[in-house]
């Protein structure tokens, strides 16, 4: 059996609520990165004993938060001892809009996760006007649409990609471990 975990940060809600639907569709743990973006060691354990790891952050102003980046740097420890190489990754973003530059996060992800020596995972569903509605297949994206809607706002058929995408990761992975 394979360990799938779900790293990210969320500013406001909106991406924690994206992060909970693909970690139900991986079947996986989530991990929080908190308000400064820190882990604790027992939730780099977490990360360190996976064979799958989505990462999660939103997008602001074109690029993941400033939390999900100081993440992202603290893992050099993993990557120089190539800890994480061989495991699958995978990546989704939530902004403010349709576009809101959110290929630049994933590009950032799959960056990281190349950094590292894993397998990235894109997403295969074809945009049926509900799954994968914005067109993605780097990673999964969800867009609020607007600066005042809440979290329980989101769009369900980004929610619902959200969901497809991480049972793909965790499909990828099972497969890759035999």
């Amino acid at each position: 059996m394979t360990k799938t975990v779900v790293v990210y940060h969320s500013g406001y809600g909106h991406t924690q609520r994206v992060a909970q639907f693909v970690a139900e569709g991986a079947g996986a743990e989530l991990v929080a990165i908190d308000a400064n973006g820190d882990l604790t060691e027992a939730q780099w354990s977490t990360l360190d004993a996976a064979d799958a790891i989505i990462f999660g952050a939103p997008t602001y102003m074109g690029s993941a938060s400033w939390q999900f980046k100081k993440f992202s740097d603290a893992s050099s420890k993993r990557w120089f001892v190539r800890g994480w190489a061989d495991k699958v990754a995978g990546g989704f973003t939530c902004s403010n809009s349709p576009s809101g530059d959110k290929l630049s996060t994933i590009q950032s992800f799959v960056t990281l996760a190349m950094q590292h020596g894993m397998v990235w995972v894109g997403l295969s569903a074809m945009n049926d006007g509900n799954i994968n509605r914005l067109g993605s297949f780097t990673g999964a994206m969800a867009a609020q649409e607007g600066p005042t809607k809440s979290a329980e706002e989101l769009h369900t058929g980004d929610l619902e990609t959200a969901k497809v995408y991480g049972k793909r990761v965790a499909e990828i992975a099972a497969k890759l471990r035999g």
